[in-house]
C-alpha cells in the first residue's frame, strides 16, 4: 500500500534511509579514499537526514509512504511540483534492503509519477549517481521511462 505521509513516520524514514543508502555512502567512500572521504563525506549522512527531514515538514514537497502487511512503512519518494515551469521532481526515494528487488521502488516511482500528472506537471526529473551502487536506481528509472540525461560529474582530490 502506497499512503500520504504522517509525521509519525519519520523515525522510521529516517531508519530506513540510512539502511538504503549505506551501501551507497559505503562505495563513495572507497571510491574516494579515506583521505578524501573523511572530508568529503563528513557530514553526508547528517545531511541525507536533515533532508529527509526538510522534506516531511516542507509545504512544497509531497511525500509517499509504502507499508508492509503490518502497517510498518517499506519505502518512500519525496517528490517536489514546480507550478511555474511545470516540471514535477524526484527528490528522494528510498526503499528498505529487505523489500529491495519486489517492485516497490517502480510502485513508488509510478505514484510520484500519477501525482505530478495529478497536478499539472508536464515532465519530470529525477537525479541519481553514476557509479555501480546506482545502477539499479539507473535502471528503475529508465524502466519507467527517465531517458534524457544531462551529465553532471563532482571531481575531488586530496590537498
Amino acid at each position: 500500500m502506497i499512503r500520504a505521509f504522517h509525521p509519525d513516520d519519520l523515525p522510521a524514514l529516517d531508519a530506513l534511509r540510512a539502511a538504503s543508502f549505506a551501501p551507497v555512502l559505503a562505495g563513495f567512500r572507497a571510491a574516494l579514499g579515506a583521505r578524501v572521504a573523511d572530508v568529503a563525506l563528513a557530514q553526508a549522512e547528517a545531511e541525507q537526514a536533515a533532508l529527509l527531514a526538510d522534506l516531511a515538514a516542507s509545504d512544497d514537497h509531497t511525500l509517499l509512504v509504502s507499508t508492509g502487511a503490518d502497517g510498518a512503512p517499506t519505502g518512500f519518494v519525496a517528490l517536489r511540483c514546480d507550478r511555474a515551469s511545470g516540471l514535477g521532481e524526484i527528490v528522494l526515494m528510498a526503499v528498505a534492503p529487505t523489500a529491495q528487488g519486489a517492485g516497490l521502488g517502480r510502485a513508488l516511482t509510478e505514484a510520484a509519477l500519477e501525482r505530478m500528472r495529478a497536478v499539472g506537471m508536464r515532465a519530470a526529473c529525477v537525479g541519481t549517481g553514476g557509479d555501480a551502487a546506482h545502477a539499479p536506481a539507473r535502471a528503475l528509472y529508465s524502466a519507467a521511462g527517465f531517458q534524457a540525461v544531462i551529465p553532471s560529474m563532482t571531481l575531488y582530490r586530496a590537498l
